[in-house]
């Protein structure tokens, strides 16, 4: 657990670096426990106006996104799933600023993901859980960059 907690410090430094942020901001720590129970309870672990860390948890798929403003960071811990990136949004909604979602994607690359695989959507890139066979847990880390939409 140590060693993951050490990658999702380096997210953060790297969300950081791709928003543009000062070094001002406060640290966060997550201690062992709380990442350990976010495995089961997921949701925001921790957010600021330039970050998100979020641990997901999937038993089928989901809509295709799009987040104008948001580079998503995926580290799967546990499960399997098919992501899409790319393509076009089928049946496109806005949901928010700066937020799309659609029933899914036509054409994009089929990424196969499976436990320790981490993967990186640049904001503005569609993507979309078109199958998870079982269950899928992943952390999420989202590099806000605002006004980049």
């Amino acid at each position: 657990m140590r060693r993951f907690s050490a990658w999702v410090s380096v997210w953060a430094l790297a969300a950081a670096g791709f928003a543009g942020v000062s070094a001002a901001a406060d640290v966060v720590y997550l201690p062992q426990q709380e990442v350990a129970a976010a495995r089961m309870n997921p949701g925001v672990m921790t957010a600021g106006e330039d970050h998100k860390v979020i641990m997901s948890r999937r038993t089928g798929p989901g809509e295709a996104e799009v987040h104008a403003e948001e580079t998503d960071v995926f580290y799967v811990v546990e499960g399997s799933a098919v992501l899409v990136t790319g393509g076009a949004v089928t049946d496109a909604r806005n949901t928010g600023p700066g937020q799309i979602r659609g029933a899914g994607i036509e054409g994009g690359k089929t990424h196969n993901l499976a436990v320790g695989d981490v993967i990186v959507i640049p904001r503005g890139t569609p993507h979309w859980f078109k199958e998870v066979p079982d269950l899928v847990v992943y952390y999420v880390v989202k590099a806000v960059t605002p006004g980049a939409g």
